[in-house]
């Protein structure tokens, strides 16, 4: 039981959790010597490194210190401020950035699009491409993903591959939000998906590979997978605040963690976490589940009385959706006694 004096945080988000042990250990070990600043150092360059052999391609790589910032410059790269970018009604690029895309992109419109589950449908997808193709309305300019989405579920190489199809058909480049990328990739590897099959294989342009919810602090990769996209993005990372005096600690933290495999492992374990907390939950008749939990997050509907009573004794989670619909996320660091812990105290608070 967690208790008021003593709040728990665990459910409340993956970034409540502090750093990974491998990102800790790699941040330390970049604290000795003078290196150069800017990016100009070797910790900068396996961290690159070690993301192409992620990706199996070359590619360029540059790093920020958040998703959000990571976001709207991609999408900068990507539009002008005349473009529409095609996203999910529930994409954190149009509902938890604060206007950040439209503001860096110079006035593109967001525009989004219903489907169950987090999920964009190639058909929808393509009829908002085709509502308007007159000078008086925004010009399509770009497709945005997030893998894994917002509900906690993840697109198979194929659903990318068909939603990719889509757009450039239509001439429009694809720009994947990663925040919780490893966790998506976690679960695909299970059935041999590779990361490059469901992003530049599939037809991804830029995808910004989140590492904060993956164990990190403060680093976000913008990885592009086509050259001409990223002219000039480094002039875009320094106008924005973005640029690192000391990037050696956020690229450190890259060959802690993908170096030694780690981000996949405790990707993993969140995953295997959040499945841990859904079979606990699903005999309750009284939780409802608003989509199949395949990722580190577990979206449910819970009677207000048992939230309250949970609430009380100290468990922070959020509500996600309408007035009965929580989050409950999972990290590396969720040990398997909390989730026991908390499905105990949510059983009492149902009586």
């Amino acid at each position: 039981m967690a208790h008021p004096d003593r709040p728990d945080y665990t459910f409340a988000s993956d970034n409540t959790a502090g750093l990974a042990p491998e990102a800790l250990a790699a941040f330390t070990a970049a604290n000795t010597e003078p290196v150069p600043s800017y990016g100009g150092d070797d910790w900068t360059r396996r961290a690159k490194e070690h993301i192409r052999a992620v990706f199996e391609t070359d590619c360029e790589v540059f790093f920020v210190f958040n998703g959000t910032a990571a976001n709207a410059l991609a999408l900068a790269a990507l539009c002008r401020s005349y473009h529409r970018v095609l996203c999910h009604d529930f994409a954190h690029v149009d509902v938890d950035e604060c206007g950040a895309p439209e503001f860096f992109t110079g006035g593109a419109k967001l525009v989004p699009i219903a489907s169950p589950d987090g999920k964009l449908l190639p058909a929808d997808v393509e009829r908002a491409i085709l509502r308007r193709t007159d000078v008086h309305h925004p010009k399509a300019g770009a497709l945005s993903l997030t893998q894994a989405t917002e509900w906690g579920t993840v697109y198979s190489p194929a659903e990318v591959g068909a939603l990719c199809a889509v757009a450039k058909k239509h001439g429009l480049p694809v720009h994947m939000d990663g925040a919780r990328f490893a966790n998506a990739t976690a679960t695909l590897a299970a059935t041999g998906v590779r990361p490059a099959d469901f992003t530049w294989r599939a037809g991804v342009d830029v995808l910004c590979f989140g590492g904060t919810k993956n164990g990190m602090s403060t680093t976000v990769a913008v990885v592009f997978f086509h050259p001409e996209h990223a002219r000039d993005f480094a002039y875009r990372v320094k106008q924005a605040g973005q640029l690192d005096s000391k990037q050696r600690f956020a690229a450190a933290q890259w060959t802690g963690m993908l170096g030694t495999g780690a981000w996949l492992r405790h990707a993993a374990h969140a995953n295997a976490m959040a499945q841990k907390l859904a079979t606990a939950l699903r005999p309750l008749p009284a939780v409802k589940f608003l989509a199949e939990p395949q990722a580190n997050g577990v979206f449910v509907e819970l009677p207000p009385a048992a939230v309250e009573k949970l609430w009380a004794q100290g468990w922070h989670f959020h509500r996600f959706i309408g007035e009965h619909g929580y989050r409950l996320m999972c990290s590396w660091a969720t040990a398997p006694e909390t989730v026991d812990r908390f499905a105990a105290d949510l059983r009492a608070a149902l009586g």
